[in-house]
Formats: structure tokens, C-alpha cells, sequence
């Protein structure tokens, strides 16, 4: 599986076991209906201009609906930063490593990587558990493992035996994980309401409680070492130029909205190993 292009496996799939085919997809409907979600807001942010992905046309159709200025700036946000500790972690290996994409969806990360002459050894998009079991295991090279609102959706035990999976498995690796943060507020409560009544229930939500209780379920699963940072905090370290230029391209009057949405959001990074390759030196 080298650089070619990167191993996939249908979306549909589930990550746990269920006793039937149909059970499977009556159970993961909500979950895959926010996928759908994701790709739609992502591919309406590119056609405006947010940011550049010549990808993303050909895997998700442009939806009629226009999307909020806080929702395309959110997103914004999360592929920006998701995408800065990306390419850090590709530096310090000098690409000598492989990705772990869990939940890739219609991510378009291995074409933009590829782009900019970034590819790592191996590039990985996870459906099936077992693809990561049977070709990864013997896997020496230093590893980084992705995941953008996928663990939320698992129980905490579920999430709890992943990470502790993905600390033992592997000699250097680093774990980026992007989901809700603060959920305890009604804010949150509200999100969580919202998505109940599209028959998603988020999972694993009270781990969600704050950037406290996401690094310490990092560092409590074999992780040595965890940082998070709420997406409002990284917004506003942007670099003001592309700041300046993205919120140029709409009127937003509801800042108020778009902090709120930003605070219940993190970017979560964990490394072990790799001392050597200056992998606790990372951040966004």
C-alpha cells in the first residue's frame, strides 16, 4: 500500500460489532447522516473560497442550501488546524511514517498531502477495524492516527480500549482528535438535544466535558503526553492575514454564535515515544 493512493473501505461500515447486516445500518444511520453533513458544509466552505481543495467536487455534491458565515468558519477552523499539526508531524518524521485516518469519510487529506510532496510512507483511511489489525501490527514506523468526531460517538469503554489499542501498538505515534468539548453547559445540552432528535446519540459525550477530561483520557490510555485547546483558542491564533481574508468573504453580525460554536469544540493531540524525532514539541 505505499504512496499510490490510500486504503480505503466503504463509509457504511460499522466500527463495533452487530448481530445483522440491517441492525448495523439502522443502528449507524445517524452517525453516517453526519458524515454526509460534514462533506456538505466542507464543500460548500471550499466553493466560496475558505480554503483550497480541487478534491472535494469530485467526491461530494454542492449543496443548493447556503451554509452559516459560523458554521464555514468553524470548519474552517477544524481543516486548518487538523491540517497545521498534520504536516508538523510529517516535518519532524520527515514523512518516514504512516497516517491513520479513523472515520476518513470523504477526506480529502491524502490528495492535498500529496500535492505539496507530504505523503508519508503509508496513508491509511479506516471503515474496517480489521484492515488496521491485519497490516498494521508489524508496522515500525512511526505513526499518527486521526480522528474528527469519531470517538464522541463511541462509548467511553469503546474509545478507552481504541486509544489504549493505538498507544500499544505502536513504538512513536502521535493521536489528533477533534470533537465537542464542554457539553455540560445548556449550550451543550442543546447540541445534544439536536442531534437525539435526528436519532444520533452521542456516545460518549460525557468525556466531552472539558479540555481537562479529554487530555486525561488521552494520558490515562498509555498516552505520555496530551495538549487541547478549544477551537475558539485556536481561531484566534490564526494568522491574522488569512483571518483577515476569510472574513472578508461574508458579512457575519453573530460573533456571539460563532464563539459559542468554537467553545464547544477542541483539538486534542497526544504523542508517545518518538523523543528522538521531537514529537512532544508539536503543536498547531
Amino acid at each position: 500500500m505505499g504512496k499510490g493512493r490510500p486504503a480505503a473501505c466503504p463509509r457504511e461500515s460499522s466500527i463495533t460489532s452487530c448481530s445483522s447486516a440491517s441492525s448495523c445500518d439502522a443502528d449507524d444511520e445517524g452517525v453516517r447522516g453526519t458524515c454526509e453533513d460534514a462533506s456538505l458544509c466542507k464543500r460548500f466552505a471550499v466553493s466560496i473560497g475558505y480554503w483550497h481543495d480541487p478534491y472535494i467536487q469530485h467526491f461530494v455534491r454542492l449543496s443548493k442550501e447556503r451554509k452559516a458565515p459560523e458554521i464555514n468558519r468553524g470548519y474552517f477552523a477544524r481543516v486548518h488546524g487538523v491540517s497545521q499539526l498534520i504536516k508538523a508531524f510529517l516535518r519532524k518524521t520527515e514523512c518516514h511514517c504512516q497516517i491513520i485516518n479513523l472515520g476518513a469519510g470523504m477526506d480529502t487529506t491524502f490528495w492535498r498531502l500529496k500535492d505539496e510532496d507530504l505523503l508519508p510512507s503509508k496513508y491509511f483511511e479506516v471503515d474496517f477495524p480489521m484492515i488496521v489489525t491485519r497490516k498494521l501490527h508489524s508496522i515500525k514506523l512511526p505513526t499518527l492516527l486521526i480522528a474528527e468526531c469519531v470517538l464522541v460517538y463511541m462509548t467511553p469503554e469503546q474509545s478507552a480500549n481504541l486509544l489504549k489499542w493505538a498507544a500499544s501498538s505502536f513504538e512513536a505515534a502521535m493521536f489528533i482528535n477533534y470533537e465537542q468539548v464542554n457539553m455540560g453547559d445548556r449550550f451543550g445540552q442543546i447540541m445534544i438535544e439536536n442531534l437525539r432528535r435526528r436519532q444520533c446519540d452521542l456516545a460518549g459525550v460525557e468525556t466531552c466535558k472539558s479540555l481537562e477530561s479529554q487530555k486525561e483520557r488521552l494520558l490515562s490510555n498509555g498516552w505520555e503526553t496530551a495538549s487541547a485547546v478549544d477551537m475558539m483558542e485556536l481561531y484566534n491564533r490564526l494568522p491574522r492575514a488569512e483571518v483577515s481574508r476569510i472574513e472578508s468573504l461574508e458579512f457575519l453580525d453573530e460573533m456571539e454564535l460563532l464563539e459559542q460554536l468554537m467553545r464547544h469544540y477542541c483539538l486534542c493531540w497526544a504523542t508517545k515515544g518518538g523523543n528522538e524525532l521531537g514529537l512532544k514539541e508539536i503543536t498547531y
